[in-house]
């Protein structure tokens, strides 16, 4: 428990400082290390052919952000089909499947970093450092610049002002440059983070080198393996973006529940501390970048009190339910850790989207993984850089139209009102979601050999489920237990990761930019008021309704009934 609240207002304290310095990063405005970032910065801007000074439109920053997409995911596709060959290979990791590197490269554009595959045994160093720490670095940072933009348009845009003065309100609204955001906000704020996060991991142990590593003699002759290898590499950063970037994927199969990522309680702290402190400076940052400083304080009471109401869950479920009891929840836990400290990881790392894991899910208390089921449904308690913002103001959107139409006001968001296109888009997403994830996860549970699950009745329930949720709310964590490197699960899963972040990106800048395009009405006494304590528990119902209540049934058929019939073997 004193872990998080260490936690918790660590990541407030740093939140705060670090959401006020990205929202100056955003502006673009003059900073005492231009003449340090420029010199890294206009060298790109060249090669990329741009002017950072000039804005785009919402089209244009959909297209360059599409297209930087499709770039990247070639590169990353075509070198781990290649990387036997190629060098940094000390470890001899063959090339990878199509299908797996297909899923590999897609979950890693996407900012998911789901894994199929055993990072220390199939994937070289070059790829490890090209491929997965590079699009590791790049996605979380262009989930950062579609949020900047959406919000530049939900307040008219940079050019609000010269658009109205010409009386041109309707006319192309300025989102800014997706090129100059993503390189501002990638070289003046996450690489320098993620420096100063390295070197306090490599000061616990983790792993910092270009070599192979050594050959040790196991000290238990009878398991009939005369010598080991154990692989190294740059480790270290990895897991510093891995965790700041709200990523995920670990260098080693086991993730963060290995010595050799996470080697001490201290590590520990500073690797759980980084799930939530990037996300939590994303909310400190639209005060001062959108000067609704009380907007600002919506978003953070709401997400910190989802936050707390499901972490408290977890950690309860964990340690002090009528399972806790039962020693087989141990087995995929880190004894180092014990588990409050695993649950309150699984708490956070699921309310972000970074998936990452010091303990095995497939492991924990049925109500527990519950919990992390009900954290990626709604993907917005902290959610991803930008991404997880994005997914709350397509809530926020929700909400004020459906208090709009309760309170019988014309639904308006800071002046600018709600209407049928705008709901057509949002009723997108809130399709989307349960068409993809029940669709899928009805066919792989109808057909087993598809699905692969280690587990028969209500826990195989829970995996399949899991499994497609993870895709789809770009977390990344699994339950494990499935043969998931296979043709179907690659593929499927691909699929769910692809429609699980785009239209959750550029849906909600098209929404804002559409707003944007009109006329402003002065607020006034009978404009609805959504930066109150009422307006936000209905927005917290608004979120429980649409993302926990259509899916109770697969809720109750999985982890409910897996809880109801563990906790009714330990009773007897």
């Amino acid at each position: 428990m004193s872990e998080w609240m260490i936690v918790i207002a660590a990541a407030l304290l740093l939140g705060w400082p670090l959401g006020l310095y990205l929202a100056a990063v955003m502006r673009g405005e003059p900073m005492r290390g231009d003449r340090l970032f420029g010199w890294i910065e206009r060298p790109i801007y060249a090669l990329l052919g741009t002017n950072a000074a000039r804005g785009m439109s919402c089209k244009g920053y959909v297209t360059a952000f599409l297209l930087s997409n499709v770039l990247l995911f070639g590169l990353a596709w075509g070198v781990l089909m290649v990387q036997a060959w190629l060098p940094l290979n000390p470890n001899g990791a063959p090339n990878m499947s199509w299908d797996l590197a297909l899923h590999t490269a897609v979950s890693f554009v996407t900012n998911t970093n789901q894994q199929h595959y055993s990072g220390q045994a199939q994937i070289s160093l070059l790829s490890h450092m090209l491929v997965i720490v590079s699009l590791q670095v790049l996605t979380p940072m262009m989930g950062l610049a579609l949020c900047v933009a959406t919000l530049r348009g939900l307040f008219g845009g940079r050019n609000a002002a010269q658009r109205k003065q010409t009386g041109q309100e309707g006319g192309v609204v300025d989102v800014g440059n997706y090129w100059a955001d993503v390189v501002r906000a990638t070289v003046r704020f996450m690489l320098p983070l993620c420096l100063i996060w390295s070197l306090a991991l490599t000061s616990q142990g983790v792993p910092a080198t270009l070599a192979g590593g050594p050959v040790a003699t196991p000290v238990d002759a009878a398991a009939g393996m005369a010598a080991q290898k154990i692989p190294l590499g740059p480790v270290a950063p990895m897991v510093a973006i891995k965790q700041l970037g709200t990523n995920g994927g670990g260098w080693y199969g086991p993730n963060s529940t290995t010595p050799l990522e996470n080697p001490t309680p201290l590590s520990n702290l500073l690797e759980t501390l980084a799930l939530v402190v990037v996300p939590v400076a994303v909310v400190f940052m639209i005060g001062a970048l959108t000067g609704r400083r009380k907007f600002a304080a919506l978003v953070l009471g709401t997400m910190l009190t989802m936050s707390v109401i499901s972490t408290g869950i977890a950690i309860w479920s964990e340690g002090y339910s009528a399972t806790s009891t039962d020693a087989a929840l141990m087995e995929g836990k880190e004894q180092r850790f014990g588990a409050e400290a695993s649950a309150l990881w699984a708490a956070l790392t699921t309310q972000t989207s970074n998936g990452s894991v010091n303990a095995m899910h497939d492991s924990m208390a049925p109500l527990s993984s519950l919990v992390s089921i009900s954290n990626m449904l709604i993907n917005g308690i902290w959610g991803g850089i930008g991404s997880g913002l994005q997914q709350f103001l397509t809530y926020l959107l929700l909400a004020v139209f459906l208090a709009g139409l309760m309170t019988g006001r014309t639904p308006e968001l800071f002046g600018r009102k709600i209407e049928a296109p705008e709901v057509r888009l949002l009723a997108v997403l809130v399709l989307l979601q349960p068409l993809m994830l029940l669709s899928f996860t009805a066919v792989a549970l109808a057909f087993p050999a598809l699905a692969g699950t280690s587990n028969p009745g209500f826990h195989a329930i829970g995996q399949v489920f899991y499994e497609y949720t993870s895709a789809f709310a770009n977390n990344g964590s699994g339950f494990e237990g499935l043969a998931d490197n296979t043709r179907w699960w690659n593929l499927s899963a691909a699929l769910l990761l692809l429609a699980g972040r785009y239209p959750a990106l550029i849906i909600p800048l098209v929404i804002a930019s559409m707003l944007a395009r009109k006329r402003k009405a002065p607020e006034s006494m009978g404009s609805l008021q959504i930066e109150t304590p009422t307006f936000a528990l209905t927005l917290m119902a608004v979120i429980v309704t649409l993302t926990l209540l259509q899916f109770m049934p697969v809720l109750v058929l999985g982890p409910v009934a897996d809880h109801l019939s563990l906790a009714g073997l330990l009773t007897q």
